[in-house]
């Protein structure tokens, strides 16, 4: 039997090889998906989305992690319900480790906060942020999905994780300013990561038409001046529930399930790049990287 086996590989050399690769992939620990989640400027309802995703995804099995890198100005926690006792900041002055900063959060999900009131994670220096990506990577090892909710515009911090991406969440108004400004994101996004896969979601929008219209002026532009244009990913509408479930301190998610914005939330938490948002090499290392 053994000298038949011996004999079928010699004759077929290209299914030794795929069994090899396959045991190869198989025996080679995948580290998580991460997606970034940026806005042009404040106000669009990011964090909003950003605590919303994390806890959908977390509710269908997932080992979800939330990094909030709005650094000294964070809000995720107190949209979560949480008191994190440590935060990125803490890690980058060496005073704890990465996991002994993390918080549970709804359905099992863990939280990175950003902290408040930190000057100087506003503006990290390459040092820091080296350092603290190299604190993260280990994290890629224990989580599914990493969603990193970034601060407005277009900072350090922001650029090193989009040129380490493989898939952003685009959030923006419908109004002009907010849509100058997604533009001036995915602009440098898509020019320190031409393969960058961005998907637009629309938040906080009265109607849809308003949504359609900001939509065609959106992708009219990209195509015009870029060449380009990202996906249409969904459209959250302006509702009281997420208001509501802003005071409450619960994603609306968990607070008003069956609202307008809980549903749409939904649609957008099964973008299928989130699936697919898992590159060859490890994020944080690509990140750190990108700072040099």
């Amino acid at each position: 039997m053994l000298d038949l086996s011996l004999d079928l590989l010699r004759r077929n050399p290209l299914k030794k090889i795929l069994d090899t690769e396959r045991r190869m992939r198989e025996s080679t620990p995948q580290t998580a998906r991460v997606v970034s989640i940026a806005s042009g400027k404040g106000g669009t309802g990011k964090s909003v989305l950003s605590t919303n995703l994390a806890v959908l995804r977390a509710q269908q099995g997932e080992r979800v992690l939330l990094v909030d890198f709005d650094a000294g100005l964070a809000n995720d926690h107190l949209l979560l319900g949480l008191a994190p006792q440590f935060d990125l900041g803490h890690i980058v002055e060496g005073r704890v480790g990465a996991r002994e900063a993390l918080v549970a959060g709804p359905h099992g999900l863990k939280l990175l906060s950003g902290g408040v009131g930190r000057h100087g994670l506003a503006n990290p220096t390459r040092r820091e942020l080296e350092r603290l990506f190299k604190a993260l990577r280990p994290l890629e090892d224990e989580f599914d999905l990493i969603l990193i909710d970034h601060g407005a515009g277009i900072g350090y911090a922001t650029l090193a994780h989009l040129a380490a991406s493989t898939s952003l969440l685009l959030v923006t108004s419908h109004e002009v300013t907010g849509l100058s400004d997604a533009y001036a994101v995915y602009k440098r996004g898509k020019m320190v990561n031409p393969d960058l896969q961005v998907g637009m979601v629309f938040n906080r929008v009265p109607d849809r038409e308003s949504a359609d219209a900001a939509w065609q002026r959106f992708r009219d532009a990209c195509k015009r001046f870029l060449g380009n244009e990202p996906e249409h990913v969904g459209v959250v509408p302006a509702d009281q529930a997420v208001s509501a479930s802003v005071d409450a301190r619960v994603p609306v998610c968990l607070h008003a399930p069956t609202s307008r914005a809980a549903h749409s939330l939904a649609s957008v938490a099964r973008w299928n790049r989130i699936e697919t948002s898992r590159s060859v090499s490890p994020f944080f290392e690509r990140a750190a990287r990108a700072l040099r």
